[in-house]
């Protein structure tokens, strides 16, 4: 450790790598037996800049998980913030879920967003599926009267713009069989149906046979 005696401007380079280095330090040093089962991996926590996700298989190891965090938190100069933390369960049943930062309590929640992605208790995506489809149609009716409507633009200007910005709004968060999934919602067709041919990320199609086989 050492004296500081001047802090970093906002827009430092140096000020994302000295933040990584003490959220490093707090992960590795909070770190526990507390995982829980995504596919094949076992997974502790998600972690990006400031934004945590605390993961364990109940409610009593995610307090001792959350403790620890928090104490490595305050023992690195840094604190949890109890205005913007809450607590969820995934569970299809209404699962209570009691946890406390210095004494204060957490909120549960239903759902919460994360990294810009709406998650539920229940592990439904329909709601995500439709804020993505209103914001990727707010982003359609300005480019109609911004982009489309403009005589100047050539047609190839036009579709790099319209790939450039409204298909990562629509497909923002969601993989190939989620994207698949919110463009039979949007064609009001089942995936199986004929002719089916969602695109992909890259805006080639998917036909029927390869999107059985995903």
């Amino acid at each position: 450790m050492f004296p500081v005696h001047v802090g970093l401007r906002k827009g430092y380079l140096l000020s994302p790598v000295l933040f990584i280095v003490f959220m490093d330090r707090i992960y590795r040093r909070s770190q526990g037996l507390e995982e829980v089962w995504f596919g094949d991996h076992r997974i502790s926590s998600l972690i990006f800049a400031d934004d945590v996700v605390l993961l364990a298989p109940s409610s009593l190891d995610l307090q001792h998980a959350l403790g620890r965090f928090a104490a490595e938190c305050e023992a690195a100069g840094m604190r949890v913030s109890t205005s913007k933390s809450e607590a969820m369960v995934l569970d299809l049943k209404k699962v209570a879920c009691t946890l406390q930062i210095g004494g204060e309590l957490l909120p549960q929640v239903e759902e919460f967003k994360y990294l810009g992605v709406l998650f539920t208790s229940e592990g439904r995506m329909d709601r995500e599926i439709d804020r993505r489809i209103c914001a990727a149609a707010a982003v359609m009716r300005s480019m109609n009267r911004s982009v489309v409507v403009k005589k100047e633009l050539s047609r190839k200007a036009k579709l790099s713009i319209y790939q450039l910005i409204y298909v990562p709004t629509l497909t923002y968060g969601h993989d190939r069989k989620g994207i698949a999934v919110m463009f039979s919602h949007l064609m009001c067709a089942a995936p199986g149906t004929p002719n089916y041919n969602p695109p992909r990320q890259s805006g080639q199609t998917m036909g029927p046979e390869e999107e059985q086989g995903a």
